[in-house]
């Protein structure tokens, strides 16, 4: 059974159909790409895994429970986490508390035990500091732990958004151009950032990406959508060699 089975999934806005029967199925530990042209419809495939947008059509299954149409929040600890194409952190808060952000999730506490303070609220923030600092030093973050989100460098970045979504505990993680503004040294250090998360964590990944070298340096396969439908699924090797790919996508010369 694959850890995420999409069948038939489709949305229309104001009548364009911006996905139109979309289907994918990754398996667990897969590292999939999801490609195609700009405007393409696959931001808006995040969207819809992610609840951003209620599908008009189609069922999303992850791993055998049907999260159709839930809330992020509800298919957030389900088990799905994003990071997205232009950064989103808490810029003001501490590159910790990036990270506990995350981990709300799985530490609860009322809101008297916070606001006064009560031992399990203690015990709970303590736990949620150990927690946060060794997935920091997973990322190599841990020695800039108090420092402000925005000072970090642009990959360093990149390396926090893709933590704190680690934090949640998820069982596949999107990452939506996770190089987009990226040097070829920052785009050479996230590749293998993003293998290590994948056997690290033993994570399931899709991700979107229009950086080439990246795509079939790392991606085990593609999803190649086009007009918000798909034009081509497989071997990330062959995929890239389709003539109609290379046509609508990489460019026919």
């Amino acid at each position: 059974m694959a850890l995420l089975d999409v069948t038939n999934l489709s949305i229309s806005f104001g009548g364009l159909r911006a996905v139109d029967a979309f289907e994918i199925h990754i398996e667990k530990g897969q590292l999939y790409g999801l490609i195609g042209p700009n405007g393409a419809g696959k931001t808006t495939v995040f969207n819809l895994l992610t609840g951003v947008y209620r599908p008009d059509e189609g069922i999303i299954r992850l791993d055998g429970t049907d999260i159709t149409g839930k809330t992020p929040i509800e298919i957030n600890r389900s088990g799905i986490a994003r990071t997205f194409q232009n950064i989103r952190l808490f810029k003001e808060l501490s590159v910790l508390d990036n990270v506990k952000a995350g981990l709300h999730n799985h530490y609860r506490y009322s809101t008297l035990e916070g606001i006064f303070r009560l031992p399990k609220f203690r015990r709970m923030e303590r736990e949620m500091d150990e927690r946060a600092v060794e997935i920091l030093k997973v990322f190599d973050l841990d020695k800039e732990a108090a420092v402000t989100a925005s000072n970090l460098p642009y990959g360093k970045q990149r390396k926090l958004e893709i933590a704190r979504a680690i934090a949640t505990q998820p069982k596949l993680l999107l990452l939506d151009e996770p190089a987009a503004g990226m040097n070829p040294n920052e785009t050479g250090e996230l590749m293998e950032t993003i293998r290590f998360v994948r056997s690290h964590f033993d994570m399931t990944i899709l991700l979107i990406e229009h950086d080439m070298k990246l795509v079939s340096g790392i991606c085990e396969k593609l999803t190649v959508l086009n007009f918000g439908q798909v034009l081509a699924q497989g071997d990330t090797s062959d995929v890239l060699n389709n003539p109609e790919v290379i046509t609508a996508y990489l460019g026919d010369e």
